[in-house]
């Protein structure tokens, strides 16, 4: 089951918004090698807001993800993309439904 996740927002610079869009893309292949990553969602909020969903079966599989290729990107890519900070939270999983 499912029961840690992260929810993170991303704000893109003017005129960087395809650019998070395009990181995006390439995170989920790197979220595809993640063993213990078996939710990840790249989302746009509205036009220049943008947040990361990812789920999680303990810390142990949450804390790989953030010592991970993923992270180390977001933060190494972070100045020149994004307008400020990310925005990471630690949630917990009350319930989940996922389906093939």
């Amino acid at each position: 089951m499912l029961t840690v996740g992260l929810f993170a927002r991303l704000e893109a610079k003017p005129g960087k918004e395809e650019d998070v869009v395009a990181f995006l893309k390439q995170g989920l292949q790197l979220a595809n090698q993640e063993t213990t990553t078996p939710l990840w969602f790249a989302l746009r909020l509205g036009p220049t807001t943008f947040a990361v969903f990812d789920s999680f079966h303990d810390e142990a599989g949450r804390q790989a993800h953030l010592n991970g290729a993923i992270a180390k990107a977001l933060m190494a890519n972070a100045p020149t993309l994004l307008a400020t900070a990310p925005t990471i939270e630690r949630l917990e999983v009350l319930g989940a439904k996922v389906s093939k």
